[in-house]
């Protein structure tokens, strides 16, 4: 990460760690409570079909297997 970049995370961090400290509103407390549980608990894979689950864990099963083809060789045999 860029030092720039993560200095303004930092900085960004601060401010909103201030706001919280000096705020007494129990709604936006709530809230930003709610924000960081729901960020924690979202997992993608429960969202996917069932068939794309099988083809993703199909293909992670090739891979270990070895049974992969290199990218630049297959576009030479289709272009």
């Amino acid at each position: 990460m860029q030092k720039n970049l993560y200095m303004n995370i930092q900085a960004e961090k601060l401010e909103i760690m201030k706001m919280i400290l000096e705020t007494d509103n129990l709604s936006i407390l709530s809230l930003i409570k709610k924000i960081f549980k729901k960020d924690t608990q979202f997992d993608f894979w429960n969202t996917l079909p069932h068939e794309q689950k099988d083809e993703i864990l199909k293909g992670i099963e090739e891979i270990e297997k070895g049974e992969i083809v290199d990218y630049e060789e297959f576009m030479t045999k289709h272009r």
